[in-house]
Parts: structure tokens; C-alpha cells; sequence
């Protein structure tokens, strides 16, 4: 009976910890910009809208995968951006605002320069410089082959697809 309330007791105290998954740090814009400024990361920013599907789907399943987590936290600011915000988004001296002909957010049409395709993941480098945008729903394998492709320079010094079947196999099987 002791043993039963022990095992019992460290479930209700420690089940939540358990239950509770990792989760990437998403922040806006405005904050990424403000950490950048302070200690230089990349920024990966998720562009989506709230009637995206796949946008949903990508949260459930590609943005919950463990290693997707873990490398983002650790190489990226990351940020959740929805294309269709009224709220007015300020980095450095230019505001941005939301762009009723276009039914966009001024920063969303930047982002994707233009380009308005849900979900889309832009990346910038530590200085808020366009790397890439990539647009379109990504599973965790793939995706997280491209965020170590970006998030580890390699796409200064190799091609994605030599990167995949060479660096990316070790980096991958080796869990980091």
C-alpha cells in the first residue's frame, strides 16, 4: 500500500512535467529584433494566417517534433507572423503596417517579397538580412534538414543537396 501512494504520489507531482512537451520560444518580430541587436542569432520566422490549414497542421506536427524544437531554441529567434495583422510592426526606424488593397501586412509582403504563400518560413541572418524564404508545408525531417542546412552556414559553402545526403546524415543520426 506505501508503494502504491509513493508511485501514485510522484505521478500527480511529477506527471505534468512529463505531459508537458517542449515547445519552440516564439516571439514577434519586434522582440526577435531587439534579442538580434543585443546577441546576434538568425531569425526564422513562421509567416501564416489564421484559415491556413496547413499552417495548423505544420504547428501539430513539424513545430512539436523534438528536434525541431531543440535545434530551433538553441540557432534561431523564432517568430509566429500572421500575413493578415492590423497591428503595426516596428523594426528599427520603419513602421509597417497592414496593407488593405493587398489584404496583407506590409512585413508579410516584404518577407515573401511578395510572394503570398501560407505557411512560408523566412529566414534572416543575424543582421535581419534576407537569407531565404521557403514556402509551403514542410514534415519535421525535411524541414529540420533545411533549419541545420541555414541555422549551421552550410548554405554558404555547399548546395542543399550535397548537404543532405552527406553532412546531414551525420548531423541527423547523431541526434544534435
Amino acid at each position: 500500500m506505501k508503494q502504491l501512494f509513493l508511485a501514485l504520489f510522484f505521478l500527480l507531482a511529477c506527471g505534468p512535467a512529463f505531459s508537458q512537451a517542449q515547445k519552440i520560444n516564439w516571439m514577434s518580430l519586434e522582440e526577435a529584433f531587439a534579442k538580434t541587436q543585443q546577441e546576434p542569432r538568425k531569425i526564422l520566422i513562421d509567416v501564416y494566417t489564421d484559415w491556413c490549414g496547413w499552417c495548423k497542421v505544420m504547428d501539430q506536427k513539424t513545430f512539436s517534433d523534438p528536434k525541431v524544437v531543440n535545434y530551433v531554441n538553441k540557432n534561431y529567434y523564432a517568430v509566429k507572423f500572421n500575413a493578415e495583422s492590423r497591428k503595426d510592426v516596428k523594426i528599427g526606424d520603419k513602421v509597417y503596417k497592414f496593407d488593405s488593397a493587398n489584404r496583407a501586412h506590409e512585413a508579410a509582403i516584404a518577407l515573401l517579397q511578395g510572394n503570398m504563400s501560407y505557411p512560408s518560413i523566412v529566414y534572416l541572418d543575424e543582421k535581419f538580412n534576407m537569407i531565404q524564404p521557403v514556402p509551403g508545408y514542410m514534415e519535421a525531417k525535411p524541414f529540420h534538414q533545411v533549419i541545420t542546412f541555414i541555422g549551421g552556414d552550410h548554405h554558404r559553402k555547399e548546395q542543399f543537396e550535397a548537404f543532405k545526403t552527406g553532412t546531414y546524415v551525420k548531423t541527423y543520426s547523431s541526434g544534435k
